[in-house]
């Protein structure tokens, strides 16, 4: 078991171009297990994928036409600004903000948030994997 521990970060950590700490590939990795238990058909998390359900719109909770980047915008390395509140946030890419991805009980929350506020649902753990792997590796 512990040999297992050692090795997953390892290969969890490999797909990315931006290294996750150790709870995000822990939670990355449940992520991949509750995919493939909800989805046999599930290989791994796309970039593309992430891609589509970041840009994509749909009418939000509040009747409006939105999308992720109606407030993270289509560059991640930049800041954004909540429609809703004219809040600045600081960029979501890692690459740009080391602060980042690097909590998981904020990252939980946020795809929580915001699946919600877009979508008018929770996202499945594929949608949220796919979602993080957009984000840690968009350019």
């Amino acid at each position: 078991m512990k040999r297992f521990l050692i090795v997953l970060p390892l290969l969890v950590s490999s797909v990315y171009a931006v290294e996750l700490n150790t709870q995000m590939q822990t939670y990355m990795a449940k992520l991949k297990a509750t995919a493939k238990s909800e989805n046999p058909k599930f290989t791994n998390f796309d970039y593309a994928r992430g891609e589509e359900i970041f840009t994509s719109k749909h009418i939000g909770k509040r009747g409006k036409l939105v999308s992720c980047t109606s407030c993270h915008t289509t560059n991640l390395r930049q800041k954004g600004e909540n429609i809703n509140t004219g809040k600045i946030m600081d960029p979501l890419s890692p690459l740009a903000n080391a602060k980042s991805m690097s909590s998981v009980k904020k990252v939980k929350k946020w795809l929580r948030r915001n699946f919600r506020d877009v979508y008018n649902r929770l996202g499945t753990a594929q949608e949220k994997g796919d979602v993080i792997t957009y984000i840690i590796n968009a350019k």
